[in-house]
């Protein structure tokens, strides 16, 4: 959302004061920034992370990066000179992209928690419930509701006060008005229903992860159990923790500005809940990709500057060659092929086709147990080489 601008009289005065708040601002433009580049950089390069379920990620981080490029250089300037010096026009603009690329970063974030409850609830039927042309449509309907909420209704002043008309600065502002329509339609459909829905998924999330420490708990050591129930709290806890730190305080203001008036909520307090909005976008990168593993492993690529191909085809060699038998007198040959067995997390288990593939996968309880990565997008892949299921054990365990 906009910046808003601040009188003379409250501008930042000391000088250490202002450096200290001209620091943090960059570096949090910087943070944004370069995480979630990282992020487009290691899906671009990283076959394994080309996948359905990362089409989320990878429009959250687009849009972050937006945000990080278009919106926050022009509010730290604003926030630091406390006065608007592009004019009317460019205001426009400016916020009109400031509540688009917010809007669109907190519906993607939004429909990561759905693709991870559809993932944990019902892995078998997964690939029927998301499907490409589902996703594609998810991604429109994001650009086009954050698009009605910010060039359409501020175009259109269907956001403007009565008041603000005759309103005369002698400091140029700019900020995004409220009235009392706009800023209820706009807090219910950008964040207090996704966050009432994200609240529900997650918590459903976080029961099956219970529920499975528990199953083995009772068959296996009680120590790993405890340990993979903590994960899956920790990190539920640090996902939905964020959210609602960073945009609770900012969309209660929000609201507020448009039941009272501008004049209802203090500068200093309006400027704290921004940038703890923005904050937001500098943290999505590492809550929905630093602590994915695969996410892990193509960064120590990225980093090391190692092509993803090359880790990934030394892999496959050491697979491949730890399945050939060789015998005397004789030349190499493959295992006996076998029915594929997977033991899913409801204690049912599904044996494959003959032929599906010339490898055993044994999947056990255990490897069910692990929704953290579920719960946070993992790069989960087709199950069609493997165990012609949605999720395979390799990649769980």
């Amino acid at each position: 959302m906009a910046a808003n601008g601040t009188a003379s009289s409250s501008c930042l005065d000391p000088t250490a004061f202002k450096v200290t708040v001209t620091v943090v601002l960059i570096l949090l433009i910087l943070i944004t920034i370069a995480g979630n580049v990282v992020v487009c950089l290691a899906v671009g390069l990283n076959r394994r992370l080309r996948s359905l379920t990362n089409c989320f990620i990878v429009s959250l981080a687009i849009t972050d990066l937006l945000l990080g490029l278009l919106v926050l250089p022009f509010s730290a300037f604003y926030q630091l000179s406390c006065q608007w010096s592009f004019g009317k026009v460019f205001c426009n603009i400016y916020t009109s992209l400031d509540v688009m690329l917010c809007t669109a970063s907190i519906l993607n974030l939004f429909m990561i928690s759905l693709d991870r409850y559809c993932a944990v609830t019902d892995p078998l039927r997964y690939p029927v419930l998301v499907t490409p042309v589902r996703v594609a449509i998810s991604l429109v309907l994001i650009w086009v509701i954050s698009i009605t909420l910010s060039f359409l209704s501020i175009h259109l002043e269907w956001n403007s006060r009565p008041e603000n008309h005759s309103d005369s600065h002698t400091i140029p502002k700019c900020k995004v008005q409220v009235n009392l329509v706009y800023g209820l339609v706009d807090g219910l459909v950008t964040f207090y229903l996704p966050l009432l829905v994200m609240c529900i998924t997650y918590y459903r999330i976080f029961r099956i992860a219970r529920e499975q420490a528990r199953r083995i708990h009772n068959v296996g050591p009680w120590r790993a159990a405890t340990l993979r129930e903590h994960k899956a709290t920790v990190t539920l806890a640090a996902v939905m923790g964020a959210f609602i730190v960073c945009w609770l305080p900012y969309f209660t203001v929000f609201v507020y500005r448009g039941l009272r008036g501008d004049s209802a909520v203090d500068k200093t307090v309006e400027d704290v809940v921004l940038w703890l909005g923005y904050a937001n976008s500098a943290l999505n990168p590492v809550l929905y990709a630093a602590l994915n593993r695969d996410f892990r492993t193509a960064y120590q690529q990225l980093f090391r500057c190692s092509p993803a191909g090359q880790d990934a085809r030394r892999t496959s060699l050491g697979s491949n060659s730890s399945q050939l038998v060789r015998h005397p007198g004789q030349g190499p040959r493959w295992p006996e092929e076998r029915p594929l067995r997977l033991q899913v997390w409801s204690g049912t288990e599904l044996t494959a086709p003959q032929g599906a593939t010339d490898r055993p996968c044994l999947c056990p309880p255990e490897c069910w147990s692990v929704v953290i990565h579920l719960s946070i997008h993992p790069s989960i892949h087709s199950f069609a080489n493997m165990c012609q299921l949605p999720i395979t054990c390799q990649e769980l365990c």
